[in-house]
């Protein structure tokens, strides 16, 4: 911490003002108000509208929560797609000094009583298709007076019930809040995400004014994400998982243009908005880019310049599938839940010139350095001393900076996330090369452990799918009487294709060390994936619990 200033020390004459979330709204609705928001609805249609409209939008909302009497500093439950009306409460809820609490769709119903219980939501707004979801919980989130519904051109009934208002309606009664927005602290808190909670229940972490305004500054970064007003914005990344990667904050303090997909998730529906709209710049987790390529050569993506993935490793051979057929690279994006989430990010660097094709390839399957104001160490779990940056010495990547979490809200599970002297422990192993880029090895509790030896079950992974018949495969560790645990290899092939065990084993033998090739592989229909589209080992782990590796095991 630092040192009081001394009586006489010299200070600086900046004016101070604080770094809260109305200095965006203020801006964008100034200077972007022509700038086009587009939303593609449930119901098929897509609908274009203006920044201007959206902080129209905000202000109405201002006035509404007044009279609905939610409490000053309530927590603004949302249950929505990606959408303007959702964008419009990513500005409301926090301009207003209340807190957004983006509740994740796709988690199990017990979960999400948990999380909104928990968070003690006031007010729950929710997209009229996801109202089958979240109605029949109605009676069980105890602390939500009003359940605002969103039409979002579904056909689903919506509830006779004096806690439930139409969104439209809601605003048709509501006078624009005129004036400034205010908010004095901006260390207050702006937003709230839970964990996806694959262990234990979802802890919540709670986004400051500050550091959601400091991680948009740092978006706009050249060697970053760099947006510009020039560009195009799609974030598929959903807007209940760590808000959309700041993409929405970050769009509206640049002037970027936005676009929307909201629930249609198919490759067809997100590769026709990309063309259609012209857009510059897209992030979605893998699994979303994998659907999508073998269908990149019937769609124009000429405008793309930067397509974005997080959330897990980019296999090498997906990001070189992207750089054949579009002219560039999956660019790779490290963080979580905690970090707000961005905290590395691949972007091409000096010590990359000269490199061969293949070792740009080997340059884009990383996580990259940490953007700036994220400091970095990677630690052995064990003595908690640094390792060398020699891009083989593996540990934990532990983090810390202005957008790093320091707690979850109001949980007492503290220790083993966050380390004496402040830092995130991130659970995730990897090595650093000397130019500070982090490769991503594993997450400490999926490492494969053979004979006292470490596998990477990630590095393994996209070995396996850079096969040309492979469409996923993740790795899980079985145990085993000898060895302790061996790999055991969850493969899905490609539509239309047939393959073998011995081809993955012959596919793998000039790729990784003879005693990394899996015991068993297993061919099935497709990998399980958690609420934010990652691989759900958890759920392969349980599918597989009594496997048994084949008689004749490699050794």
């Amino acid at each position: 911490m630092p040192e009081e200033l001394e009586e006489d020390a010299v200070l600086g004459l900046m004016q101070d003002r604080p770094l809260v979330l109305p200095c965006i709204f203020h801006r964008a609705e100034r200077y972007f108000g022509h700038k086009n928001v587009v939303t593609a609805t449930a119901g098929g249609t897509v609908s274009t509208s203006t920044v201007s409209a959206v902080c129209r939008q905000v202000r109405q909302l201002a006035t509404a929560f007044d009279t609905l009497g939610i409490g000053g500093d309530a927590r603004i439950g949302t249950f929505c797609w990606n959408t303007e009306q959702h964008l419009v409460l990513y500005l409301a809820a926090p301009c207003t000094g209340r807190v957004l609490h983006t509740v994740n769709i796709r988690l199990f119903p017990e979960q999400i009583v948990y999380i909104v219980n928990h968070a003690a939501d006031e007010i729950m707004f929710v997209d009229r298709s996801l109202l089958p979801v979240l109605w029949p919980l109605a009676d069980q989130l105890s602390t939500v007076k009003y359940f605002v519904v969103i039409d979002d051109g579904s056909a689903e009934e919506i509830p006779d019930s004096p806690r439930v208002v139409q969104y439209d309606q809601l605003l048709a009664i509501s006078e624009p809040y005129e004036g400034d927005f205010v908010i004095a602290d901006e260390n207050a808190a702006a937003a709230m995400c839970y964990t996806s909670g694959t262990t234990g229940n979802p802890k919540g972490v709670a986004y400051s004014h500050r550091s959601t305004v400091l991680h948009s500054l740092a978006a706009l970064a050249a060697d970053v994400l760099g947006l510009a007003e020039r560009d195009v914005v799609m974030p598929i990344v959903p807007m209940f998982h760590a808000n959309s990667w700041g993409l929405p904050y970050a769009a509206l303090l640049t002037g970027t243009a936005l676009v929307l997909p909201g629930p249609n998730m198919s490759p067809e529906a997100l590769l026709g908005l990309l063309a259609e709209n012209k857009v510059t710049v897209t992030a979605a987790v893998p699994t979303i880019w994998t659907s999508a390529a073998p269908l990149l050569d019937d769609y124009d993506l000429s405008a793309l310049r930067l397509v974005l993935s997080g959330g897990s490793a980019v296999p090498k051979a997906l990001s070189q599938k992207y750089l054949d057929v579009i002219g560039i690279p999956v660019t790779q994006v490290w963080g979580m839940t905690e970090t707000s989430p961005i905290a590395t990010v691949c972007t091409p660097r000096t010590q990359h010139s000269g490199c061969s094709e293949e070792e740009r390839a080997d340059a884009h399957a990383r996580q990259g350095p940490p953007v700036p104001l994220v400091d970095l160490r990677v630690v052995d779990p064990g003595t908690g001393a640094q390792v060398p940056w020699d891009n083989d010495t593996t540990g934990e990547v532990q983090v810390s900076g202005p957008w790093i979490a320091r707690s979850y809200y109001h949980s007492d599970d503290h220790n083993a996330a966050f380390t004496g002297d402040g830092w995130l422990s991130t659970g995730d192993v990897a090595v650093c090369d000397r130019y500070g880029s982090v490769l991503l090895v594993d997450r400490s509790k999926d490492l494969v452990k053979s004979g006292g030896e470490w596998i990477s079950s990630v590095q393994l992974e996209n070995e396996i799918m850079a096969h040309p018949k492979v469409s996923e495969a993740a790795v899980i560790a079985i145990p085993h009487d000898r060895w302790v645990e061996r790999p055991l290899a969850c493969v899905v092939v490609k539509a239309g294709e047939s393959l073998t065990v011995e081809e993955i084993v012959e596919h793998l033998e000039s790729r990784v060390a003879k005693w990394w090739i899996p015991d068993g592989v297993e061919f099935i229909d497709v990998v399980p994936k958690t609420s934010v589209g990652k691989f759900s080992k958890k759920t392969l782990r349980a599918q597989f619990e009594n496997y048994r590796f084949p008689v004749a095991e490699t050794s």
